[in-house]
């Protein structure tokens, strides 16, 4: 610099000073503004970018240029083997290495979580040498520090070798490799939530296809159940299984090749829809002319030898004639085996010709799968009830016919009643209102043949539901009412608790019916009266129950029960001499008690006869 002659010497020197304080100042700048472009740079990677590699390569780039130093490495901890696995930026190249945690510099500062400088790493006994493994490079000063995530858990470690242009790095540059550490474990944690987010993505749509798969079957099964539930005949049966199978797999037409047993002869069934129609046919077919593998015959003959899925894709030849007039060309085709309970074939099934030509998938070869089986069990179990039918017949018929009998007498009582009333009444509306009781007594002589039958196989079945006391009993009393217009006979109904409970109003019905009409004929033609009285049981401190059981009483004011037969009343077909009486009554009572988890009791004198019905209530459910 030209001293000014003007400038004493001291203020030369002064000026020196400000100008070289000027020139450190503005370096100090360009390398805050070059600090501050990459952790921008850093910064709008983290926001556009989900490329790990590529953001972390960025990362280590930014650093070693920023730090002045030979090259950089990024540590990420693999908890799971107590390692360190290394990113090492050497040029354009990317390395990899593995170390132990509390080895070496890197593996020190994952263990304690500080940041670590070395001026000279040949003299700092925590240095390695194995880590220069380059052929021909020294490591001299060594800066490292860890990566956390926002829980402040170690995730990692940043590695950086031999400052440039000075011999060790300096605090500004700590700081400076903490920051750009943060951005890192940031972008890390980012990554792997972004990629858990993406896996479990997966995991919820992989779930949610199996999960709507497992319901699609369950409501095919269903649909299947009910298809085969309704059916009175095999007919019915096959019709109503491929009739499901066809809409579950979206196929034109189906067929079963059924066996009939012993025998060796065989049905074939064929069905077929389309917008406007639906065709079922069944014929009578020897298996012993084999069919050709290439016709639909052969391909149900096929699946039932070789127990297993037959599926052919392209156009089967020698249509089945049942098919040629429904104007159908077979071309894909599915068929599964059907097989008896010990392993025996039974026959096959099959469905043809899948929507917009597509080929049947592995999904539809798991459905038919499915309801083969169902329909396996369906079919021994039709037969199987056939057989019992049959066998029972003879048997059941006469108690049959009593029961039913039996059951006529209230409603037909009832109907009588009202029909003459009906004739009797001016005003239509009265009229409809006769009607329509008349019509629901036709309704509850439906249900006591049920459940007649019901009671001669031994079967249990019990709709239970929610019923409003008040409104049940008051509309029964009505009925009972009814039935004993014209008699001598008073009911008196004693409702102690109006609230709700739980049973089957139709068996109930038949239970108070029955008791109601043995009271009255047991009073005969003297008359008197009969009390319906409804409370509740002081609670079991035992059970859940706070409202207590439900109890029913039938009380009447007749001679009582002769002693004979006191002790066999709730047998079936024990009558004390009534001339019209089955001696079913009581027995159905009784099971209908049963059915309901209760019991029934009866106590009897010479002034009269009292029936108790108690239906056990669960609180929960009322």
């Amino acid at each position: 610099m030209v001293r000014s002659p003007m400038m004493t010497p001291k203020a030369q020197s002064r000026t020196e000073q400000l100008l070289a304080r000027i020139a450190e100042l503005e370096t100090a700048l360009a390398r805050e503004e070059r600090i501050s472009a990459a952790l921008r740079e850093v910064g709008v990677a983290l926001g556009t970018t989900l490329d790990l590699d590529q953001l972390l390569e960025l990362i280590l780039e930014k650093i070693t240029d920023l730090l002045d130093a030979d090259r950089a490495t990024l540590y990420l901890l693999d908890e799971t083997r107590g390692e360190l696995v290394s990113r090492i930026a050497v040029g354009d190249a990317i390395r990899s290495v593995r170390m132990r945690v509390g080895e070496g510099i890197a593996g020190l500062v994952a263990r304690t979580g500080k940041t670590i400088r070395v001026r000279d790493a040949y003299r700092d006994k925590r240095f390695t040498r194995t880590s220069d493994e380059l052929p021909g490079y020294r490591t001299q000063s060594i800066l490292a520090a860890p990566m956390k995530n926002h829980l402040g858990r170690i995730i990692g470690v940043v590695h950086v070798l031999n400052k440039k242009t000075r011999r060790e790095f300096t605090a500004s540059d700590e700081a400076l490799l903490n920051a750009f550490a943060t951005e890192a474990a940031v972008s890390i944690d980012n990554s792997r939530l972004f990629l858990s987010v993406i896996q479990k993505n997966m995991q919820l749509l992989e779930t949610k296809e199996k999960l709507e798969q497992s319901v699609r079957h369950l409501k095919l099964l269903f649909e299947l159940e009910s298809a085969m539930g309704r059916a009175t005949s095999q007919e019915e049966l096959i019709r109503g299984v491929l009739q499901e199978s066809a809409h579950a797999c979206e196929a034109e037409a189906g067929a079963v090749l059924l066996g009939d047993g012993p025998e060796g002869q065989f049905e074939l069934s064929l069905w077929k829809t389309d917008d406007s129609s639906e065709q079922f046919a069944t014929w009578r077919v020897s298996p012993g002319i084999a069919p050709s593998e290439r016709s639909l015959r052969g391909l149900l003959v096929m699946a039932m030898e070789k127990s297993e899925p037959v599926h052919v894709a392209g156009l089967i030849e020698g249509n089945e004639p049942f098919f040629d007039q429904a104007g159908i060309r077979t071309g894909s085709a599915l068929a599964v085996p059907l097989e008896w309970e010990e392993g025996a074939p039974m026959g096959a099934m099959a469905l043809c010709n899948k929507s917009e030509g597509r080929p049947f998938a592995a999904e539809d070869i798991e459905l038919l799968r499915i309801i083969a089986a169902n329909f396996c069990t369906a079919v021994r179990l039709f037969r199987a009830r056939v057989r019992r039918e049959r066998q029972e017949r003879l048997s059941t018929i006469g108690s049959l016919l009593s029961g039913v009998v039996h059951d006529l007498k209230s409603p037909m009582a009832v109907i009588s009643g009202y029909v003459q009333m009906m004739a009797k009444a001016e005003d239509s509306h009265k009229r409809r209102e006769y009607a329509a009781l008349v019509l629901k007594q036709f309704d509850s002589i439906a249900a006591m043949q049920r459940e007649v039958l019901e009671f001669a196989r031994g079967e249990k079945r019990v709709l239970m539901r929610k019923v409003y006391l008040g409104k049940f009993f008051e509309d029964l009393a009505v009925e009972l009412r009814g039935e004993l217009a014209g008699s001598k006979v008073e009911l008196v109904l004693d409702l102690e608790d109006r609230t709700t409970a739980r049973f089957d109003q139709n068996k109930i019905t038949r239970a108070v019916h029955n008791l109601v009409r043995n009271a009255v004929e047991a009073m005969g033609q003297k008359g008197g009266t009969i009390t319906l009285r409804v409370g509740r049981r002081p609670p079991d401190p035992a059970r859940a129950s706070k409202k207590g059981d439900l109890f029913l009483t039938i009380a009447d004011t007749g001679p009582g029960i002769p002693k004979e037969i006191e002790g066999r009343l709730f047998e079936s077909f024990v009558t004390a001499g009534k001339k019209s009486g089955t001696g079913l009554g009581l027995a159905i009572v009784k099971k209908i008690a049963s059915e309901h988890g209760g019991s029934v009791s009866v106590e009897s004198s010479s002034s009269g006869t009292q029936f108790t019905l108690i239906l056990p209530q669960d609180d929960a459910k009322t």
